[in-house]
């Protein structure tokens, strides 16, 4: 068995305040579209093992250094607005989806007084290169022109006090190229960075997102987070995968893949549901180790020792790499090569260590790839950092 002879590179994106930072890594080995899905299973997906290496993207980084309006968040999500995950497309026009926001203005690389968090935030692109002319960040402001979040629980699982962190995200070209989003419910528990909770789950519907702004957004309440009797607490959201036609998915299956976290060991778990049936999580069905399940009760960990906000992508040969930071939090980031969308996942490959944990004392997080935004034959992954 040999090793692929192109050497994946994965490129890195440095980034101050909360931070993301990206890598890029080798997709080829093959096509599935050689064969339809139904004439070649999972099981027929090559062994040829991958090899990894990693650089820093600063032209990725410069894109999101800024030092008026909004200049940091976290959460990172990149979303396709046509709905298709290729890569290098002319025009292609991205969506960004952040969590907690800063708003202010910045001198030598310092936040003044005065600045303002917002919990979620947006910005948007055109084009597949960093280009600070084609890019627009945006944060929602109330009549007084004050930044505020865009989205706000309001809906039968709000509770007071509670404010929106966003999961990932995908245009559903089943259900007319309406803009889905994962919204978790998050409260406050303490004064500490750490000392929150994220008790439920939340899918954002949005007709016609454009650069124009967000008009109509609707909350649909679900029960996609709680606590589970033996895994803990559960939330999906953590990632998505557009397995079908209309997306380009190298092996497609027509399905939307969701992945959720079980927070006691960080286990990835997995859900799944034909695109034009979304809405109904009645319909939805998840990985119990051995088969697609209704019971949710029965959903099984992957794979332990992942991220909160992570990615499962196409390698082009019928595989698919997960891409996250190990352990939640940490100075490493890994991949693990799947056989199926759902796995089995082999052995993590730590790809790269974070400098900034050594370097300036911040920890880093939630690393995931931007399969559309890399160049192929390799993955741009972005993470976050906090003090």
């Amino acid at each position: 068995m040999k090793t692929i002879e192109a050497i994946p590179k994965r490129k890195i994106m440095n980034y101050t305040i909360p931070v993301w930072i990206f890598l890029a890594c080798s997709l080829a080995a093959g096509s599935c579209r050689q064969k339809s899905v139904t004439e070649r299973p999972y099981s027929e997906t090559s062994d040829v093992p991958f090899q990894f290496s990693a650089e820093p993207a600063p032209e990725w980084t410069a894109l999101m250094e800024r030092t008026s309006g909004w200049f940091g968040a976290d959460g990172i999500f990149s979303i396709p607005l046509d709905g298709v995950e290729e890569q290098e497309i002319a025009g292609k026009k991205t969506l960004f989806i952040f969590s907690d926001t800063y708003v202010g203005e910045v001198v030598n690389r310092v936040p003044l007084p005065g600045n303002v968090m917002v919990n979620n935030s947006v910005a948007w692109m055109k084009g597949f290169t960093p280009d600070t002319s084609a890019i627009v960040f945006e944060y929602n402001k109330d009549r007084s022109g004050k930044p505020v979040s865009f989205f706000v629980p309001h809906n039968i699982n709000s509770k007071p006090g509670e404010y929106f962190w966003l999961g990932d995200g995908f245009i559903n070209q089943g259900k007319n190229n309406t803009l889905y989003l994962f919204a978790y419910h998050v409260h406050k528990t303490g004064p500490g960075v750490f000392d929150f909770e994220a008790t439920n789950v939340t899918i954002l519907k949005i007709k016609n997102p454009t650069p124009k702004g967000i008009t109509d957004c609707q909350q649909i309440p679900t029960g996609l987070g709680f606590v589970h009797p033996a895994l803990g607490r559960i939330y999906f959201g953590s990632g998505i995968l557009v397995n079908t036609e209309k997306a380009k998915a190298p092996c497609p299956d027509g399905y939307v893949y969701v992945y959720g976290i079980a927070e006691g060991k960080k286990s990835l778990l997995a859900a799944r549901v034909r695109p034009e049936e979304f809405e109904d999580i009645d319909r939805w069905t998840f990985w119990n180790g051995s088969e697609w399940v209704k019971d949710i009760d029965s959903v099984a960990p992957i794979v332990d020792g992942v991220s909160n906000e992570l990615s499962v992508n196409p390698t082009g040969d019928g595989r698919y790499f997960l891409t996250f930071t190990i352990l939640g939090i940490s100075d490493k980031i890994g991949i693990a090569v799947g056989k199926s969308p759902a796995g089995p996942f082999g052995e993590t490959k730590e790809v790269y260590t974070c400098p900034e944990y050594k370097e300036k004392g911040l920890l880093t997080y939630n690393a995931k790839a931007h399969y559309h935004l890399s160049k192929p034959g390799e993955l741009l992954i972005s993470y976050n950092t906090i003090t």
